[in-house]
Parts: C-alpha cells; structure tokens; sequence
C-alpha cells in the first residue's frame, strides 16, 4: 500500500519526461523563446509548490525532494529569464 503513491508519482514523473520531450523536438526553433516563457511560468508555479510540500521543520523525504525542486526551478527561472534577455539584445538594435 505504500508503494501506490509512490508508482504513482513515477508514473507522471515518466510520462511527463516523454511528453516534455515530445513537445521539445515537435516546437520549431523560433517558438522557443514563447515556450521558454511557458515554461518558466511553470517553474514558479513548481517553486510554491515545492515551498508547500518543504514547510515542515522535520526532515523527511518530501522536505529533500521539496528542497530540491525549488533548486532546481530556481535554475530553470533564472536559466530563462538569462537566455530570454540575451536572444531580446540579438533582436535589438545597437545602442549608444
């Protein structure tokens, strides 16, 4: 009984590997930027979540994997937000 939601969760974890790549190679590549946006919007619905499920002050294991969701979209936000502001200075025009 205690391996059902665990086997769950592997399961939308698995599926959604499957399903991210899918949509990856399908998008072409001047609609990564939008998808790119999309995806950090995740990330900080991913980051609230992950501080719900770490607010506990024991360690458990929803704590570390909370822990290191929010690492892990922290990276993805700011990985973003730091591509997306360089591909915006390529389009624009030299300043002076």
């Amino acid at each position: 009984m205690l391996m059902g939601p665990l086997l769950i969760g592997l399961y939308v974890f698995v599926l959604a590997i499957f399903v991210g790549f899918e949509v990856i190679n399908k998008v072409p590549a001047t609609l990564h930027t939008p998808l790119m946006s999309g995806a950090n919007a995740i990330s900080g619905i991913t980051i609230v979540g992950a501080l719900y499920a770490a607010q506990t002050s024991e360690i458990s294991l929803s704590n570390v994997l909370g822990a290191l969701a929010i690492a892990f979209a922290t990276i993805n936000v700011v990985g973003g937000f730091l591509v997306t502001d360089r591909m915006l200075r390529m389009f624009g025009g030299k300043r002076r």
